[in-house]
């Protein structure tokens, strides 16, 4: 007895990579008697010949949740990065402003000379350097969103392999909502931060955050 030879599968793969950010999951399909069947399923007498039918609906692998301790190592890349340029620049400059009015005080009398006139050209640089500094933090920090809200990383992000994404489609969630996000991550910490540390027990590894705004944060590899 020789069995017919078997027809090549035309039934659609699942990926085997984790899906990137920006590439839509495909919707699951609404089926009456279970995945890739025709409604009312086939009948009676088996499959039909050649396999499964041509278009048969194809669901994307969903990607794997974060962990906890990748997001934490994520935020304090960020918040290195959001903190230490710019607080260097108002150090510098609180530093410089400090010291032209220190070189008024007389030493043996710890008194301010009255008639000491402080380095105007120190001063006016120093408060500079501290505009710069709030600038450039209020920069990076819209950046920063807008790159999460394009991409879903931030940079830290980007160096944990992990993404921001819409839990619906698996879209970066723009930049409107990103700033939403950002917002919301107010009431993460009150009280105690029970919302950061809520991915910790959460089926979806989310935060309050994630849940107000429907998002989740995958590995993007």
């Amino acid at each position: 007895m020789t069995y017919p030879p078997q027809q090549p599968s035309q039934y659609p793969q699942y990926p085997q990579q984790p899906q990137q950010p920006g590439q839509p999951y495909a919707p699951f399909p609404q089926q009456a008697a279970g995945y890739g069947y025709p409604q009312g399923g086939y009948p009676q007498g088996g499959y039909p010949q050649g396999g499964y039918p041509q278009g048969a609906p194809a669901m994307q692998q969903r990607p794997p949740l974060a962990g906890w301790w990748s997001r934490v190592a994520a935020q304090l890349i960020d918040g290195l990065l959001l903190g230490l340029i710019p607080f260097a620049f108002m150090i510098i400059g609180i530093v410089m402003v400090v010291m032209s009015y220190a070189d008024c005080v007389d030493s043996t009398t710890n008194t301010v000379d009255s008639t000491c006139e402080p380095s105007t050209g120190a001063i006016g640089t120093g408060m500079a350097l501290m505009v710069i500094g709030g600038l450039l933090g209020f920069g990076l920090g819209l950046w920063m969103l807008y790159r999460q809200g394009k991409t879903g990383q931030t940079v830290g992000k980007k160096m944990m392999n992990i993404a921001v994404v819409r839990e619906r489609d698996g879209q970066p969630t723009g930049f409107g909502m990103a700033f939403v996000r950002n917002l919301a991550h107010i009431l993460d910490g009150l009280p105690f931060n029970l919302g950061y540390l809520w991915p910790l027990w959460d089926d979806k590894n989310q935060t309050w955050a994630d849940k107000m705004v429907g998002t989740v944060v995958i590995r993007t590899r």
